[in-house]
């Protein structure tokens, strides 16, 4: 198989895949298990493939995939920006790897979670 159903609905594996690649696009680092971190990373590695091409093709299909949320909220002056997650993609994080073909991220290993023994991980953007 191509990928890992990480025992979960159809539905409920990409919303949750959604979730944590918006989530590493937004703060940059994310904790979570391995299994989810290994499949989180083919999903940031090409949202942050589309934000490098930046097209208005590229814009949609990285909207249609990432979650709306908010990313940053800043002032200037009297004005208030509010910015998304995919401004935030467009605008912030591909440009940082405008030199770089692939490989976007990184994951750390930490101990296991005490609960049920999983491996926990940091998954980061390099």
């Amino acid at each position: 198989m191509a990928y890992r159903k990480l025992g979960r609905t159809s539905a409920h594996r990409k919303s949750m895949l959604r979730n944590l690649t918006t989530d590493l696009l937004v703060n940059g680092k994310i904790v979570t298990t391995e299994t989810r971190a290994k499949e989180v990373r083919k999903f940031a590695d090409k949202m942050i493939t589309l934000g490098k091409k930046g097209d208005l093709a590229s814009r949609r299909h990285a909207a249609a995939f990432v979650m709306d949320v908010v990313a940053d909220v800043k002032e200037d002056g009297e004005n208030v920006v509010v910015q998304t997650a995919v401004q935030k993609l467009f605008d912030d994080v591909a440009p940082r790897y405008a030199e770089r073909n692939g490989g976007y991220t990184r994951i750390l290993k930490m101990e296991q979670r005490r609960g049920d023994a999983a491996k926990m991980v940091v998954i980061e953007l390099v």
